[in-house]
């Protein structure tokens, strides 16, 4: 309503210190089933936190990412 406009990334990586970083524009409400096959991490209201690559099962990430991405173009078209 402000008549600005702007650009958003369709999903997210921090290489971070303590933890790597993905951002999920859709937050994780349809991913129950995946979160609990991915692996050893955490996750937040649209972030997922992992130490490294070798924890997480990298199929399941990216079919989430995937999702996510999809459901992001869709949204916000």
């Amino acid at each position: 309503a402000s008549g600005r406009e702007g650009d958003m990334f369709l999903t997210g990586f921090s290489p971070r210190k303590q933890n790597m970083t993905i951002y999920f524009m859709v937050g994780f409400n349809d991913f129950e089933e995946p979160l609990k096959k991915l692996g050893k991490c955490k996750w937040s209201k649209s972030c997922l936190y992992f130490k490294k690559l070798a924890d997480i099962n990298l199929d399941i990430l990216k079919e989430m990412i995937q999702l996510s991405v999809e459901k992001t173009k869709a949204k916000y078209h």
